[in-house]
């Protein structure tokens, strides 16, 4: 089971990632939203905003989202790691619920181009 620390490592690293990526896919991390990642077997959240081409994580709270962000994210540790490691494909986690992620229909669209 992957820790608190390793799921906050793997954001970083998905932060890094979309900051140096390029064509459609930076141009979806360019939206401004509020973000949350609710890591399920942990029974914590990582609040957040997507922004200027990162993820920038404000805090860490225990339980579910206190709050509704804008993208919402929810998933194991292990499996947020596995896909930020590339280990797993987001589109076949969404689709066989590993991995759920809600947003606005526009921001889905967008948003479709990093899955």
């Amino acid at each position: 089971m992957a820790t608190i620390e390793e799921c906050r490592s793997a954001l970083d690293k998905l932060s890094d990632t979309l900051r140096h990526a390029n064509g459609e896919v930076r141009s979806a991390a360019a939206l401004d939203r509020s973000l949350s990642c609710h890591i399920t077997d942990l029974d914590t959240t990582f609040n957040g905003r997507l922004a200027g081409g990162r993820i920038e994580v404000v805090d860490q709270q225990d339980g579910p989202p206190a709050e509704k962000a804008e993208i919402r994210l929810a998933m194991t540790g292990d499996d947020l790691v596995a896909l930020v490691d590339g280990e797993l494909n987001f589109a076949k986690a969404w689709a066989v619920g590993r991995v759920r992620l809600e947003a606005g229909f526009r921001d889905l669209m967008r948003l479709r181009s990093l899955l």
